[in-house]
């Protein structure tokens, strides 16, 4: 994954939407792909390792999948095994899309680097503080994509300052030590941030794009966005503002139980955002205020030129009587005006024809 081309790098969030059953999740490869996503990414967790049998239910979580029971009960069916994750795979690579999957505990993040080999590992919100898992993936020395949500800067920086001592091979003695050691230089290439607001679906009002730049300014690493609103429109806005990776859950059906469907996009949202997406990116070009090809053409067109008002007889005084400007704007420019006032005409001219005066400056 390389997030320094210009094409932003669109990540269909799968996430548990597959509701536990790995046929669903083959159908929502196929989707993703359908739609245009460079990746799909899934989560990949061991229940009892991820939440303890005390753990409740966030408040989305109550809310959009309002079953009597316990997170560890929801985990355990919306988990896939090991092994699902292999054939996952394959079907990724078979039908041409990136496979990624975020972890959230250490033998989980084990298997997707040593056994699925993954280049990248996605981490979501939840992990950034958790220093010891991320010490672990950033020793490894694949790439990584951590989300935000929930944290302030300082807490942002603390976790990069973890991924630093791991390249160093160096295991953090403080917090104050993983605060000191982030240094932009050792993981520009290694690491991307996503700005996200942790709730599902997430208001408008709490997005605070804005955040972005903070998040680029303070860390001098490349910026994503990690969409939980409803729609399309945010992400749009993001790439707009500069984000290199756009993240969106979606689901084959929103009308499906579990905890995400519903402020997931459904395959045509996706395809929608995708080529919204790529319109907005491709509209954004580069910093240059210059006329495309296109407006050069036009511009021969729209524009004027200055031109005879009346005729003009060889040796006759220009004066703002019978000059005047007029379309093509292939002759003079009518910012020379003033030059010519005052001036004979080295020859005759009709109403309505182009000034060419030899001595006069080109366009």
């Amino acid at each position: 994954m390389n997030t320094s081309t210009d094409k932003v790098y669109l990540i269909a969030e799968a996430g548990v939407n597959h509701n536990g059953s790995k046929d669903l999740a083959l159908e929502m490869i196929d989707a993703a792909v359908e739609a245009g996503a460079d990746a799909i990414k899934f989560q990949t967790f061991i229940p009892g390792a991820l939440a303890s049998a005390n753990a409740a239910k966030a408040d989305y979580q109550l809310r959009n999948d309002p079953k009597g029971e316990s997170q560890l009960s929801m985990l355990e069916r919306l988990s896939l095994d090991f092994d699902a994750h292999f054939e996952l795979l394959q079907h990724c690579r078979q039908r041409g899309i990136d496979f990624l999957s975020s972890p959230f505990d250490s033998e989980s993040a084990a298997f997707l680097v040593e056994q699925l080999q993954l280049p990248t590992i996605k981490l979501g919100s939840g992990e950034l503080t958790n220093a010891p898992l991320l010490w672990q993936i950033a020793r490894t020395g694949v790439s990584m994509i951590l989300s935000t949500g929930m944290s302030t800067i300082d807490e942002v920086k603390q976790a990069l300052g973890v991924c630093c001592l791991a390249l160093d091979g160096v295991e953090p003695g403080s917090a104050e030590q993983c605060a000191d050691a982030f240094s932009t230089d050792k993981i520009r290439d290694r690491v991307t941030l996503m700005h996200c607001t942790s709730d599902y679906p997430c208001p408008y009002d709490e997005v605070n794009l804005r955040a972005m730049d903070t998040l680029r300014q303070q860390t001098g690493l490349a910026v994503g966005y990690s969409d939980h609103t409803k729609g399309i429109a945010i992400s749009l806005a993001a790439v707009a503002r500069g984000a290199r990776l756009i993240e969106k859950h979606f689901t084959l059906n929103n009308a499906l139980p579990g905890p995400d469907h519903a402020a997931s996009l459904n395959p045509a949202e996706l395809h929608e955002l995708i080529d919204g997406i790529r319109a907005v990116s491709a509209g954004l070009g580069n910093r240059d205020k210059r006329p495309s090809a296109t407006e050069l053409r036009t511009a021969e067109v729209a524009r004027k030129s200055l031109v005879a008002a009346v005729p003009i007889r060889r040796g006759e005084t220009f004066d703002a009587h019978n000059l005047t400007t007029k379309r093509p704007g292939t002759g003079i420019a009518p910012v020379q005006f003033w030059s010519l006032l005052g001036k004979p005409a080295d020859r005759d001219y009709a109403a309505d024809e182009l000034i060419v005066e030899a001595d006069d400056p080109p366009r």
